[in-house]
């Protein structure tokens, strides 16, 4: 599993906007590409221009392969002028075996 933490800062005047092109984005990341896990977007309650994304891929290939998917593309150029800074975070599970059942957990069924 590849599992990282996006932290973005966004232009205050853009962030409606972004948040309509990320949401889409996400969404879709999910519904369309089978090694993409999970991308949870949030934002801090005190600074609601500081995005975090949780995105954890089966692996790297899917990793890559989002980002050459159509969606991705669009939501980066789309949004490139938006964004203030960018740090990626790699990040590892203290107990990846637990996972599913956290997924399970939050099933809508």
């Amino acid at each position: 599993m590849m599992i990282r933490i996006a932290a973005i800062e966004i232009e205050p005047a853009f962030l409606k906007e972004y948040l309509e092109i990320l949401k889409i984005e996400s969404e879709a990341s999910v519904r369309l590409e089978p090694g993409v896990i999970c991308i949870y977007p949030m934002f801090e309650k005190e600074r609601p221009n500081e995005i975090r994304l949780l995105e954890i891929y089966a692996d790297k290939a899917a990793y890559e392969s989002h980002l050459k998917s159509p969606h991705f593309i669009e939501y980066k150029t789309s949004t490139a002028n938006m964004v203030k800074s960018l740090d990626l975070i790699e990040m590892s599970a203290i107990d990846e075996a637990s996972m599913p059942k956290l997924f399970r957990k939050l099933s809508l069924n």
